[in-house]
């Protein structure tokens, strides 16, 4: 199963559309959270949001990621060593207030695990091609652990940019 997440807070329809598109040519079924968007797939399986219990169950059993450029979303790929396509949003489109979504997939781009698509061919190839598993991490259960994890993150990011 392959897991789409556009994140809980803005409309992605632009990712859910090419992703809704490209269902049909995969041997996985696609599980969708699309938010509040207005396109509705036609092509997977979708839901507006998913409960943060069962969204942790499909992540477990996705065998990789497809997501906006969230940090959430790519510490919780992270966190389960799960492969991701990051899809950022861009201003300039009107899918954000600015495009930061850009600077984290260039500051992060060509990790392990990870692969970055900017449009429909690049997230087709990223789909049929996806990265490898990414290396289990250690869990992280406290805030003081989380940001420490989030700031090793980005310095790894940073020295490997």
């Amino acid at each position: 199963m392959i897991l789409l997440t556009v994140g809980t807070q803005l409309p992605f329809d632009r990712l859910v559309r090419l992703m809704d598109e490209i269902a049909p040519s995969l041997a996985d079924p696609v599980i969708a959270q699309i938010g509040r968007g207005s396109y509705l797939p036609r092509n997977m399986t979708w839901h507006r949001v998913i409960e943060p219990v069962e969204f942790e169950r499909y992540v477990a059993d996705a065998r990789f990621i497809v997501s906006h450029a969230g940090i959430g979303s790519l510490l919780t790929a992270e966190r389960h060593s799960k492969p991701i396509i990051l899809f950022p949003r861009t201003c300039y489109l009107g899918e954000h207030r600015n495009e930061h979504q850009m600077a984290t997939v260039t500051m992060i781009s060509g990790r392990p695990g990870l692969a970055v698509a900017n449009d429909e061919t690049q997230l087709r190839h990223a789909v049929l091609n996806p990265p490898a598993s990414q290396t289990p991490q250690p869990s992280i259960t406290s805030r003081e652990q989380i940001c420490n994890a989030i700031s090793a993150f980005l310095d790894t990011a940073r020295r490997s940019s």
